[in-house]
């Protein structure tokens, strides 16, 4: 199954595993089945990467140190 993520139209909220100091910040945008879109929030023209979700909660499973 191919799927596509389109930016013009991603709704992007600030992630909750940001610092919430305002220079760190992670945006994700939802409503994309099956992928997570991440953007860094200091440059909100520049590229996002997609990831398939699982791999993304893997990622953040790892980071955290709860493993899978």
């Amino acid at each position: 199954m191919i799927r596509t993520f389109d930016s013009a139209q991603a709704a992007w909220r600030k992630s909750s595993y940001s610092d919430g100091g305002g220079t760190n910040c992670l945006e994700v945008a939802d409503g994309f089945p099956g992928l997570v879109p991440v953007r860094d929030s200091k440059n909100p023209t520049g590229p996002a990467l997609v990831f398939p979700d699982h791999a993304w909660t893997a990622f953040v499973h790892n980071v955290r140190g709860t493993g899978r």
